[in-house]
């Protein structure tokens, strides 16, 4: 079974297009969620994401990862690989 992976983003964010880069190098699908201005979408996104508001947030199987440069982190160290593949 494949994680579910959901990103929050702005459409012309550098960062968000980033990870999504990340994520389409591993082939991994993910649900995008594109909030452009969209400020209660917003609100809901920093709820789950611990008060974070900027972009992108990433969740695997509703663990908060955190923002591009929290992935490409995990990315380096192997986690992850294994997040996506169910393994903690």
């Amino acid at each position: 079974m494949s994680a579910r992976v959901e990103i929050y983003t702005w459409s012309s964010c550098p960062f968000c297009i980033r990870a999504k880069g990340l994520l389409k190098q591993k082939q991994v699908d993910f649900i995008e969620y594109c909030i452009d201005g969209d400020n209660q979408a917003r609100m809901e996104m920093s709820e789950r994401a611990n008060g974070r508001t900027s972009l992108p947030q990433i969740f695997v199987d509703d663990k908060h990862i955190g923002g591009c440069d929290d992935l490409y982190e995990i990315n380096a160290t192997g986690e992850l690989d294994k997040l996506l593949q169910g393994i903690s």
